[in-house]
């Protein structure tokens, strides 16, 4: 066995000793009277215990199958076996191997840091940029796939705000999921999407290219982000739709801006000005959020490079080419022929070979880092 490989193994032999022996622990402790009464340390204790069983679990069918191999091995070199027994202990070794390497792989994958935000509820919003009109159309496009999407998932969908356009498109539009897991699925869409194709407003037929850009944020929680009502200017107005119809006669929607950041939040898709309020206060916490993570990453310039663009939104990660019915995701080279269906929200091919792609990375830097 190579010296690296060999230094690679004993490596993860030692995480999961530890995380064996700590899982351990968290099981006997579940059964301490004294955390069982006290209800906040017996939850924090049953999530950490969560978090380590899928990995102590796979150890354990991976040391199973090293068992399986050295009782073959021993076996084989046993004398007084005939040519059939032989052949099917020597089937047996290899199915072993196969099934080590196999586990290993997929205890490396376990042992990689988990992104805290996973489980979290997530708020996409969608702009149209370059291309007027048609980038509002391909937004509501983008909008229309995320839902059905969401919906294939189980997630549920809320609109907090949408600035539509008369021909039905969104100069902007911004939507919370609700859903364990929705930002594990939805944190790649972040950045700028190109569409190419005949405008729905171009009578010539000549193929156009417009763009719109996503930006997916991980709901923030009260705990993380504390807002000073002080630094907080709030007014009220007039709901209206499309072409700047009011809809709604009373003064429910709601505009917030951060004093300090200038960041600014609106909100008028609820009837009620309370209800408007909060999810324009969700949305400023998640922003105020990814402002702070991203000051996080980017001094942390080398973990950014290992990421499958999760965050940037100038970053231009996707074509959706209407004549070809061909979409393709720049950043991990993927080029499907089935834009219809992806618009139809069968998005699951794309977004798992990204969580692939990210995987990849992520592990060969920690590999590089420990050899």
């Amino acid at each position: 066995m190579p010296i690296m490989l060999m230094k690679e193994v004993f490596v993860l032999f030692d995480k999961l000793e530890i995380f064996k022996k700590r899982y351990d622990e968290l099981n006997e402790q579940l059964y301490d009277p004294n955390i069982v009464s006290d209800q906040d340390q017996y939850k924090s204790i049953m999530i950490e215990q969560k978090n380590l069983s899928p990995i102590v679990e796979k150890y354990d069918e991976y040391k199973k199958y090293k068992t399986n191999l050295e009782e073959a091995k021993q076996l084989l070199n046993e004398s007084g076996h005939d040519k059939e027994f032989r052949e099917m202990i020597e089937a047996e070794i290899e199915e072993s191997r196969e099934n080590i390497d196999r586990a290993s792989d997929e205890l490396k994958i376990l042992l990689l840091p988990q992104d805290p935000n996973d489980d979290r509820n997530v708020i996409v919003e969608i702009r149209g940029g370059a291309g007027g009109e048609e980038a509002a159309l391909f937004s509501g496009v983008l909008f229309r796939m995320y839902s059905m999407y969401a919906e294939m998932k189980g997630f549920k969908t809320e609109i907090i705000n949408a600035n539509e356009t008369e021909l039905g498109g969104y100069k902007e539009i911004s939507f919370m999921i609700k859903g364990k897991g929705a930002y594990s699925r939805f944190k790649y869409e972040s950045g700028v999407h190109r569409v190419q194709r005949v405008p729905e407003t171009e009578a010539q037929g000549r193929i156009h290219t417009s763009t719109v850009t996503v930006a997916v944020l991980p709901e923030a929680e009260d705990v993380e982000i504390e807002v000073n009502p002080a630094d907080l200017q709030i007014d009220t107005f007039r709901a209206s739709g499309a072409g700047g119809q009011h809809i709604n006669k009373t003064e429910s929607a709601i505009r917030i801006t951060h004093l300090p950041t200038g960041l600014v939040v609106e909100c008028q898709d609820e009837r009620s000005q309370y209800k408007n309020k909060d999810k324009a206060m969700k949305v400023l916490k998640s922003r105020l959020l990814e402002a702070k993570t991203r000051e996080q990453n980017d001094a942390m310039a080398e973990e950014r490079r290992t990421q499958v663009g999760t965050g940037d939104r100038s970053e231009r990660i996707r074509t959706y080419n209407y004549p070809q019915g061909r979409m393709t995701d720049h950043r991990i080279g993927l080029t499907l022929y089935k834009l219809e269906s992806i618009l139809n929200g069968n998005f699951d091919e794309v977004i798992d070979a990204l969580i692939t792609a990210d995987r990849a990375a992520k592990l060969q830097k920690s590999i590089d880092g420990e050899n």
